[in-house]
């Protein structure tokens, strides 16, 4: 019997004398996004009318964010944003009634800007960017834009104000 529970109590012992590895996500690019984090109140930048509200939530250990979306037009979406290591870029999957968004890109030290398409329900597709700004009142600038000419000008698709729910 002692045998048995020496044999048992063998793994445990070999793994605590193992240094703990840090979690998988944990490296600096993973935290490019966590200004994002939170619950958030939305506002138009043009007239600071409501536009909805929004939950952004750190998923899988820090390896994904998770956006919930709710319009005060009674429009919703959701988006799926993660780092890829091996592309070493971040990427956002943005899915609602009218469109799905696939853009790409990164942290340049002051904002995140990420470049793909919108697909819309239509069957239409253009180019589009996303780019957020972490102000230093706390609050979040979120700019999407379209192109209908291949990049060569943007109009504003979305220009809102984040601004930390109560």
């Amino acid at each position: 019997m002692r045998y048995v529970l020496l044999l048992l109590a063998l793994p445990l012992m070999a793994s605590a004398q193992q240094p703990q590895q840090p979690p998988p996500c944990a490296s600096e690019p993973y935290r490019h996004f966590d200004f994002w984090l939170g619950e958030w109140e939305v506002r138009s930048t043009a007239d600071s009318t409501l536009a909805g509200t929004n939950s952004i939530q750190a998923i899988e250990n820090g390896c994904g964010v998770r956006e919930v979306w709710n319009s005060t037009g009674g429009g919703s979406g959701q988006s799926l944003n993660y780092y890829d290591p091996v592309a070493e870029e971040w990427r956002q999957r943005w899915v609602s009634g009218c469109c799905v968004i696939e853009i790409a890109g990164g942290w340049d030290g002051e904002t995140m800007t990420l470049v793909g398409t919108v697909d819309y329900r239509n069957g239409t597709s253009f180019p589009f960017r996303g780019i957020w700004t972490p102000l230093e009142t706390g609050q979040v600038r979120q700019l999407f834009e379209q192109s209908a000419d291949d990049g060569e000008t943007w109009q504003v698709w979305f220009d809102g104000l984040y601004t930390r729910a109560e």
